[in-house]
């Protein structure tokens, strides 16, 4: 079973909303990873369910493995380094979705932040989160998903943490 020595931080981006930020090593190189992260049939293997107009600017629909779904909008989109996503654009449910890549040696750092959550929100993300990177690792090496396990368990350590 894949899992990650890995915890997220979480801090308060002022008093009603936050951020949480999970980063992963994983085995293989920074092209791959991207089309993991990127290409709506690889995406489906470990996070979400992806359509429409895929390119930046556009508009697209997700239903995650976590049960959201909801529209976001590609903001950057800079192959094979940067991803923005603003998710629920124009709500007061607006938040954003930030991935980086970066070569780690023969492995590839990937570092995911999610910004605009309310504060109490933060835990269950940071969560899902780890989770969903885990599983990404298990898509990489053709494992099954395990988020809902991983999830529960790893919803009270959030919990325990404190919001930086």
């Amino acid at each position: 079973m894949t899992t990650t020595e890995t915890i997220g931080t979480m801090r308060a981006l002022d008093a009603e909303r936050g951020a949480i930020r999970v980063e992963e090593l994983y085995d293989t190189d920074i092209d791959d990873l991207w089309e993991a992260c990127t290409d709506p049939e690889r995406l489906a293997r470990w996070i979400a369910e992806v359509s429409g107009d895929l390119r930046v600017g556009g508009l697209i629909h997700a239903t995650f493995t976590s049960s959201w779904t909801g529209p976001a909008r590609i903001e950057v989109c800079e192959a094979p380094r940067h991803l923005l996503l603003t998710t629920e654009p124009g709500t007061q449910d607006e938040a954003q979705i930030e991935a980086w890549l970066s070569d780690a040696g023969a492995r590839t750092r990937l570092v995911v932040e999610e910004r605009g959550l309310p504060l109490y929100h933060l835990p269950f993300h940071a969560a899902g989160w780890q989770a969903h990177l885990e599983d990404l690792a298990r898509s990489i090496n053709d494992e099954p998903s395990a988020w809902r396990e991983r999830w529960t368990e790893l919803t009270p350590v959030y919990q325990a943490q404190q919001v930086g």
